[in-house]
């Protein structure tokens, strides 16, 4: 059974102080715990695909939070720390799940791959999503608890508890 690390939003408006959704000092952290992962995870040959939240100017997600990842600009760019690799997969997105509007099904479906583990931020809006997505599509889901954060501890320890309840996701 073929594995891919889904690295999810790990940009700089989520990670960096001066981002503009900064989810606050779990960041340094949680970029240690995912570039460790990567190192790992690199080492058994399986894919890893970065998701980036990619907005437009005018994106209707802006009428909840604050403008964050427009497409090429520095607060949607990936951490310098998780820098992808060439073999790397990228997949943007405009919405909180990976899958939504996007060819992740497909990319997964050429890989073979039929188990996804994912890291990431924020835990309760794009891991979540992202998660029921591929639950929904029968895939075999597993979240490391070190390797997701957000800005808001009640809502990543629901999130959390969803995932594993609700989803059948396997957390650890």
């Amino acid at each position: 059974m073929s594995e891919a690390l889904l690295v999810i939003d790990m940009l700089h408006d989520f990670l960096e102080k001066d981002g503009s959704l900064y989810i606050g000092t779990g960041s340094k952290t949680v970029i240690q715990n995912v570039a460790a992962r990567l190192k790992r995870w690199r080492q058994s040959k399986n894919p890893v695909i970065y998701i980036l939240d990619s907005h437009l100017r005018h994106d209707s997600e802006f009428e909840m939070f604050p403008v964050h990842c427009l497409a090429g600009e520095w607060g949607g760019e990936i951490v310098d720390e998780l820098a992808p690799k060439k073999e790397d997969v990228l997949i943007h997105k405009r919405r909180y799940s990976a899958f939504y509007g996007t060819d992740l099904d497909l990319t997964l479906r050429e890989k073979n791959v039929q188990s996804l583990e994912l890291a990431g931020v924020c835990t309760q809006i794009c891991v979540l999503y992202t998660a029921a997505d591929a639950r929904m599509r029968n895939y075999d889901v597993v979240v490391r608890r070190d390797c997701v954060a957000t800005f808001d501890q009640a809502a990543h320890e629901f999130a959390l508890k969803e995932m594993e309840k609700t989803l059948g996701v396997k957390v650890i």
